[in-house]
This record gives C-alpha cells, sequence and structure tokens, in this order.
C-alpha cells in the first residue's frame, strides 16, 4: 500500500500557498478539474519536486443503477497517467437517475446522493466497482459521503456495508471522518460502530474536513475550519489503524496560508494522539449473514447458502438486469423529488428532503454562478431568488454551463422580469450563447431569432 502522508486538496485558489507550505507530502485534484494536456503550472512544479498528485472523481456516479460511463472512466483513467499518480478515488454515491432503466428522462443531482444500504444497491455497487476497476489503469479508492437523508428500509450498517463492498471487490477505501461526523449529526450513527465494522487494513488514506450546523442539521460544507468532534474521529481511526495518509479539504471561503499550516499541524496532531494509544492493529470482524459470508465460503469450496446462487449465464444476467431496474426506479423516484419537485416517495422524512432539495438547489446556483459571473452581475440581488425558484422544478439536463442557459432563458419568459437593462443585457447573453454558432449581430437577426424562441415555447 502507498504511503502518502500529509496532504491537502489543491485548489487554484491556494495553489501558491500549497507550493510554499512546508510538510505537505501530496495534494488530490478534482479530476474533473483537469485538461490531461495543460495541466496548471502550480501541479507540474509540485510533481516535479516529487510531491505526489491523486486525482479525485465527482462525478462517475459508481452507485448508480446505470453502468459507469464508458467515456467517463477513460477520463479517469487520463487523468491518472497524466498525473502519474498512484491511485484515483471516487464516491459511493449516485449523481444521476432516470434514462433507459426506467424508460423516463435522466435526472442530474449535481450533487452526491447516498446509496440505500441494501442487498439490490451493494450488488449493483459492486459491479460497478468491477468494470471501473477493470477500465483504470491504477487502483481504485471508494469514499464515504455524508447525507442529510436515511432511505427507508436499509438492510445494513455503514460499516457492514462497506465490508461487503471490500470482500467482494477488493477496492480500497477512502474514509472521510467529517462525513462520518456528519451522519452522526444527521442520521444518528455512531462513528465508532462504522470505524469498528470497517476493514481497516483497506484504507487507502483519509480525509478531514470543516462544516457547520444549521438548525440541528450539519452541512459537509468544506468552506468551515476543522471542528473538534471531527479530530477525535480521527484520533479513533488512528487507534485502531496507521492511516497510509491523511489530507485536508477546503472547497471555498480559503483562509489565509497560517490557518491552513496550523489545521494540517491539528491533523498531526490527531493521528499523533491516536497512534499512542494503539494496540495490535485489529481484523475487523465481518458482519454475519451478508454476502461477505458467501464469498468466504466460496473461496473455501464451500457452496454459498443464497438459494438460486447457481444459475445459467443468461439467468443471471437476466436477474442482474432486474436488480438494477429496482434501484433505478427507486434512485429516480427520490431524485425527481428533490430537483423536479414530485412527490416524496414513501417511507423518506419530508422535512429532510426539503432540506436537501434547497441544499441541491443552493449549490446549483453557487456553481452557475460561478460558471456564468454575468447572471448575478446582470440580476444583482434578484439572482438567487430567481434561480432558486427556477430550480424547483426545472432540474439539470446538461450539466452547469447547459443549466445556465436554461435559467436564462427561464428567467427571460417567466414573466418575473420587469423590462429594463437588467432583461435587455440577459436577452443579449442568452441570445449569444444559445445557438450552435455564433449569431449575427443585426437587430432584425436577433428579433428574428428571439420570436422562434417564444413561438417554440
Amino acid at each position: 500500500m502507498v504511503r502518502l502522508g500529509t496532504g491537502i486538496g489543491w485548489r487554484p485558489e491556494i495553489a501558491d500557498a500549497v507550493e510554499r507550505m512546508p510538510g505537505v507530502d501530496w495534494v488530490e485534484v478534482v479530476a474533473e478539474n483537469l485538461c490531461p494536456g495543460h495541466l496548471p503550472e502550480s501541479l507540474v512544479r509540485l510533481r516535479r519536486r516529487g510531491v505526489t498528485v491523486v486525482p479525485h472523481g465527482v462525478s462517475l456516479g459508481l452507485g448508480g443503477a446505470e453502468r459507469p460511463d464508458e467515456g467517463r472512466l477513460a477520463a479517469l483513467a487520463e487523468r491518472a497517467e497524466a498525473l502519474g499518480a498512484p491511485l484515483v478515488t471516487e464516491h459511493i454515491a449516485f449523481v444521476r437517475a432516470g434514462g433507459r432503466l426506467t424508460a423516463s428522462a435522466r435526472l442530474e443531482a449535481g450533487h452526491l446522493l447516498p446509496v440505500p444500504r441494501t442487498r439490490d444497491a451493494l450488488d449493483v455497487l459492486c459491479e460497478n466497482v468491477r468494470i471501473a476497476q477493470r477500465a483504470l489503469p491504477v487502483p481504485l479508492a471508494v469514499e464515504n459521503i455524508a447525507a442529510l437523508i436515511s432511505w427507508p428500509g436499509e438492510e445494513m450498517t455503514e460499516g457492514q456495508f462497506l465490508y461487503d463492498l471490500v470482500e467482494r471487490t477488493g477496492v480500497r477505501l477512502l474514509i472521510d471522518v467529517a462525513n462520518l461526523h456528519t451522519n452522526h449529526v444527521n442520521r444518528g450513527e455512531d462513528p465508532a460502530k462504522a470505524l469498528a465494522e470497517l476493514p481497516v487494513e483497506a484504507i487507502a488514506y483519509v480525509h478531514v474536513a470543516g462544516g457547520v450546523e444549521k438548525d440541528g442539521v450539519w452541512h459537509d460544507s468544506h468552506a468551515h475550519p476543522v471542528p473538534r468532534p471531527v479530530l477525535d474521529i480521527l484520533t479513533d481511526l488512528a487507534s485502531r489503524v496507521a492511516p497510509p495518509g491523511v489530507l485536508l479539504e477546503r472547497d471555498e471561503d480559503f483562509p489565509g496560508a497560517g490557518e491552513l499550516e496550523r489545521e494540517l499541524t491539528a491533523i498531526g496532531e490527531a493521528v499523533r494522539a491516536g497512534t499512542r494509544t494503539r494496540g495490535p492493529e485489529p481484523v475487523a470482524e465481518g458482519p454475519r449473514g451478508t454476502a461477505a459470508e458467501a464469498v468466504r465460503g466460496a473461496a473455501a469450496g464451500q457452496a454459498p447458502e443464497a438459494p438460486g446462487a447457481v444459475r445459467e449465464a443468461g439467468e443471471a444476467e437476466e436477474a442482474g438486469e432486474r436488480v438494477r431496474e429496482r434501484v433505478a426506479l427507486a434512485q429516480t423516484a427520490l431524485l425527481s423529488a428533490l430537483v423536479a419537485g414530485t412527490p416524496v416517495p414513501e417511507g423518506f422524512d419530508r422535512t429532510r428532503l426539503g432540506i436537501q432539495a434547497r441544499a441541491l438547489a443552493a449549490k446549483r446556483a453557487g456553481v452557475v454562478a460561478k460558471v456564468a459571473p454575468e447572471l448575478p452581475a446582470v440580476l444583482g440581488a434578484a439572482y438567487r431568488p430567481a434561480f432558486l425558484s427556477y430550480a424547483q422544478t426545472r432540474p439539470m439536463r446538461g450539466g452547469y454551463r447547459q443549466d445556465a442557459l436554461d435559467f436564462a432563458e427561464w428567467a427571460l419568459l417567466s414573466g418575473g422580469l420587469a423590462e429594463g437593462r437588467a432583461k435587455r443585457e440577459l436577452r443579449e447573453w442568452w441570445l449569444d450563447r444559445s445557438g450552435p454558432a455564433p449569431r449575427r449581430r443585426s437587430r432584425v437577426a436577433r428579433v428574428a431569432r428571439m420570436g422562434r424562441v417564444l413561438m417554440r415555447r
């Protein structure tokens, strides 16, 4: 296993500070933000100095009902090779739903959403992880995520779910202790119990990050200092196993270099505190009555006890598709309630789903403002409430750039904008970007094009 050491999430906003920061052995970079042929000069300089760079994917959706997209896998593999990375990481989450398996429109979450801890979802996740492992040139590690909501009818704890995943696929784990804290506050899950059930020998590295509590809900913001409870969970983990690497994540509201260095120091102290109390490294006890036992039994030459375990290949494939369809229907119903305003599926906490829906809309508003900064500049204080109103019933349909265009079109046609400078500038912005080719600049052409759009509506 690769020993990484102390790391920090590389972001353009803190690139200079990271380069000057003492004691940084490695960095992690969001894979989707990189162009392999044009790496940022800061990363190039870090690599020349021997600093390891690990690509961290956010859009693969390994927990989704569909098989991983070949293009996304190829892109992740390309970035791993361009960076000379010893491994790549992704999330145990779904990020889209709908499509072929449900014969419905595809929905994009724009965020990492939790998979249900059921045997069906585990079967799908395991197959998707194996597909990814075959496509990637280096080992894969997958991360536990933070969640505001719980699925009804779950069959396993998080520790059991992760244990079985490792048993069946050999995948490594990226354990986010901040996410364990988030799930403790939001879902009442005991971080110590989760750590006790984990196969700690499979840990590739650890994430540490900050968040904020609002109205009894913990938001994993990556924009606040690391709180003491998160450091305490890190100490607990380090008392059980020596983590190969520990990394500080910060994605927004970046502090000065001094504060980041102090956080890295606190993280190091938390690890050392756990190390001082560590005895012989334990072997996690696998959950009983799970698929892990079937795998262990098969390895020992024993037939699995589950009925129907031996099937013809065609029957097994059909059964696998039925499992994917069940997972797809459940995930699509949930995502549709979150981003399209459809009824809340039975068994979910309506209040928590409302909080999650608002959080998704707020994140979309923030990312669209970064992708298309002209929109908040033109609309001013009206931008955010207008976007949140739009997002209540208009799910993403093609990434954040398309979302920006869709929002501008909605704002122009919904009747909410009075005639004036803002509406004229928004119309010009939308017309400049909505067509397949640059538009002609004559006034007649502009009016004719807008008329065609209005007629289509």
